[in-house]
């Protein structure tokens, strides 16, 4: 084994082992992934007022402190407007039921055949009683799983008061990380970790600042003009559109189908209607040829299909943490594919024009011959 084939092989275990040690660890990295993530926004302005000659320590309290408090604020406006929205919902539901048995059972059982006892009270009231012993059975497992994992609570605890504590610090010490980590890699391979870095950090402030801005737009965008249509919960509804819009479309098809549920319910009437399919249709145009292009740009170049598989695929590998982190780490995949993709056109594999292939030529020439005649243009009859 040569010296380079070595060093690859050493380089691929210790990658190996770094992505197992953080897989095992996963169900306690949730607080240092958000602590990251904020930390991450907060540390550009830190290095500006760093920059104009502030001391760290103070320009990480100064930014810090300003995060909080735009947090306090925020739940201070978003708890009591969540709170009327979900009493504004609960007071509505009897109407929503009385709508969903009075015109949209019917319409589905005519245009779809089903049959007409398929959602009856009585009926379902009768299927929850015959299953009632394992319905309690499972929700006895439940409660008991509960109070044996008492420490579950204690945990989560101890994870909100470490965010804020592991994101202090993270800004105070990013730069020292950065370079203890630089003095760790391998020479041979710095300069290029270096640069797949720096493509990773335009990707990913690309990110998380654009999309959760566009995110937020949305939001305030959907919830404002389903309040002013009239719909009595438009706010909960744009909020939820706006904060599902990181995955394509998904936001427009909760947000568009709860709203059309909603103003059937509220006003039955075509108007309405179509204000909530124009409001919708704004949004969507203001998303794609405004909010993403100005805010998030055309560096990140995932496709839709490729999002909504990083989501899926983050969900089923580290449950709500793989969700948070998807978008992100495949963004940096997306660099080293594309840094990789550039390997290879450069590579002897990709430039050397290879050998020529007797039996294709062979097989070309018989291809000319066949189609030689039909090409030739008709000769001349012989004069007699």
């Amino acid at each position: 084994m040569t010296h380079d084939s070595m060093r690859r092989w050493q380089l691929l275990a210790i990658g190996l082992l770094i992505a197992w040690v953080a897989w095992l660890l996963g169900p306690v990295l949730m607080p240092f992934a958000i602590a990251a993530m904020l930390a991450y926004m907060g540390g550009p302005l830190t290095d500006r007022l760093v920059r104009l000659g502030m001391w760290r320590t103070l320009a990480v309290s100064i930014v810090f402190t300003v995060l909080l408090v735009l947090f306090v604020v925020a739940l201070l406006v978003i708890i009591p407007l969540i709170s009327r929205q979900v009493e504004n919902l609960g007071d509505n539901l009897p109407r929503y039921y009385s709508w969903f048995q009075g015109t949209a059972l019917p319409w589905l059982q005519h245009h779809l055949h089903l049959d007409t006892h398929l959602f009856d009270p009585d009926r379902l009231i009768d299927i929850v009683k015959s299953h009632i012993g394992s319905i309690g059975g499972v929700a006895s497992a439940v409660l008991g799983k509960l109070s044996r994992s008492g420490m579950g609570i204690i945990s989560w605890a101890t994870n909100l008061v470490l965010i804020p504590v592991v994101a202090f610090y993270l800004m105070r010490d990013w730069d020292k990380m950065l370079a203890y980590i630089d003095r760790l890699l391998p020479r041979s391979i710095e300069p290029t970790v270096a640069y797949l870095a720096r493509q990773s950090d335009e990707v990913l402030s690309a990110f998380v600042r654009g999309q959760l801005l566009v995110m937020l737009a949305l939001g305030l965008f959907y919830g404002a003009a389903l309040s002013l249509i009239g719909l009595s919960v438009g706010w909960l509804i744009g909020m939820v559109a706006g904060l599902l819009s990181f995955v394509p479309y998904l936001g427009f098809i909760i947000g568009f189908g709860a709203a059309t549920i909603a103003v059937l319910v509220q006003y039955g009437d075509t108007t309405h209607l179509l204000l909530v399919v124009g409001a919708f249709l704004v949004g969507q145009l203001l998303e794609g040829y405004v909010l993403t292009p100005k805010l998030v740009g055309d560096k990140i170049g995932l496709h839709p299909v490729a999002v909504i598989f990083a989501v899926i695929a983050g969900g089923y590998i580290g449950g709500f943490l793989g969700i948070l982190l998807a978008l992100p780490a495949a963004s940096v995949i997306l660099v080293l594919l594309r840094y990789l993709v550039e390997r290879y056109q450069h590579s002897e594999l990709y430039t050397d024009p290879g050998a020529e292939d007797p039996v294709l030529e062979e097989l070309e020439a018989l291809e000319g011959a066949d189609a030689a005649p039909a090409d030739a243009p008709d000769s001349p009859t012989p004069a007699h």
